[in-house]
């Protein structure tokens, strides 16, 4: 397969998870803001928990929202799953493209942990794995009869997985597996828990029986958690573009001020959303910034010492057709591309002027670059690089 053909495959696979994610996360919120906008009014249908008016697109809507479910339902139910599926699906599809095929660029660094091709990926499908398991068992374990406990427990195992991928996988990569960590897990509750749970109920009722309320308390309160963990897992995402995030050694303490971070944010944003009073929640602003802070704190570079260093253009020159042009060049040898990427090409002293800010960001500050490190530059050379940055 050509690099032109893999980019087309990936940007159409990345723009399907795009669609399907923003479907998913709009249905999430908005039914958890649904429930808590509820309210009980004095004329009210048999098994009705709540009643809610809403408008929206010049139209007025009454929704009811039954204790369990009405004695009857329609043919034509309405479920909203496939939004979960689809983004989950395109989700392991981009990580296929983008991260399996290209393991040696992408997933792994040497200076990590040298791994095999195979090896990475089977850790990457195997964490994925493993993850929903544990978080599973915690789910159904006492723990589900103290909620506060259990969202302790699922974020310790969220922070553990950060920790372990950080010192396994390339930094570009880390904490995009923490994304898909959390994604995999958020996708299985809608296929595994929430659905099942919601088809029993419904089964039950076409056969003239009572469901089981545990059914529909475990599914929303599986729905709770996903809900809780939308915004983190959308930076997790795009962190491959900040390699900020990363290049600290504390990046798994930098998933957990994400996480803590974005669902307070959530919390604050869908209690807003539903009316509660800014005296309610404003608490939730000050500890956002506070995880805002020190996650600036965390993740800001560290200078390299570049004292008494002193650098040619021809050393310049030969480091980065060593470490660089492979890739950054009008014509690029490297196999995953046939076109430099973003456009950069790094042929010549005045090009990596141009684009000093850059190589400071993904070369020098971090280890971003050279992809997965496949080069071997070391950290001598990148002093050396940013010496040679700091007097242009």
């Amino acid at each position: 397969m050509t690099a032109f053909a893999a980019d087309w495959i990936n940007l159409l696979i990345r723009w399907g998870h795009l669609i399907a994610g923003i479907g998913w996360i709009g249905t999430s919120f908005y039914f958890i803001a649904l429930d808590l906008s509820l309210k009980r009014r004095p004329e009210m249908r048999e098994g009705v928990a709540g009643t809610v008016w809403e408008v929206h697109g010049g139209g007025f809507y009454q929704v009811e929202k039954y204790t369990l479910a009405p004695k009857t339902l329609p043919s034509d139910l309405i479920w909203y799953k496939w939004e979960a599926y689809l983004t989950w699906v395109t989700g392991f599809s981009l990580l296929i493209v983008q991260y399996y095929l290209n393991a040696r660029s992408w997933l792994i660094d040497p200076g990590v942990m040298p791994l095999e091709p195979w090896q990475a990926i089977a850790i990457s499908v195997g964490g994925l794995v493993a993850g929903w398991l544990i978080y599973d068992g915690l789910c159904r374990s006492p723990l589900k009869n103290h909620p506060v406990a259990l969202v302790a427990a699922v974020f310790i195992l969220i922070l553990a997985a950060a920790w372990g991928y950080t010192h396994v996988f390339s930094g570009r990569s880390a904490l995009i597996q923490v994304g898909a960590f959390i994604g995999t897990i958020m996708a299985v509750n809608v296929f595994m828990v929430i659905i099942p749970n919601q088809k029993k109920i419904a089964d039950a009722l076409m056969a003239g029986a009572a469901p089981d309320p545990a059914w529909g308390a475990t599914g929303k309160t599986r729905s709770v958690h996903n809900t809780y963990l939308t915004l983190p897992v959308l930076v997790m995402m795009v962190s491959g573009h900040y390699p900020m995030l990363s290049a600290s050694h504390q990046a798994w303490a930098v998933v957990g001020l994400i996480v803590v971070g974005g669902a307070i944010l959530r919390h604050f944003l869908v209690r807003h959303e539903v009316g509660d009073p800014l005296a309610k929640i404003a608490w939730a602003l000050p500890v956002i910034a506070a995880c805002l802070i020190a996650a600036m704190w965390l993740t800001a570079p560290v200078r390299l010492s570049t004292a008494g260093i002193h650098v040619s253009d021809a050393e310049i020159t030969a480091l980065t057709r060593k470490h660089c042009v492979m890739c950054h060049a009008a014509k690029p040898t490297h196999e995953g591309f046939d076109a430099p990427p973003k456009g950069v090409k790094l042929e010549t002293l005045d090009e990596v002027r141009r684009y000093a800010k850059l190589i400071r960001q993904f070369a020098v500050q971090s280890d971003v670059m050279p992809l997965g490190n496949e080069t071997g530059m070391t950290k001598v050379e990148r002093a050396k690089l940013g010496a040679w940055l700091d007097v242009q």
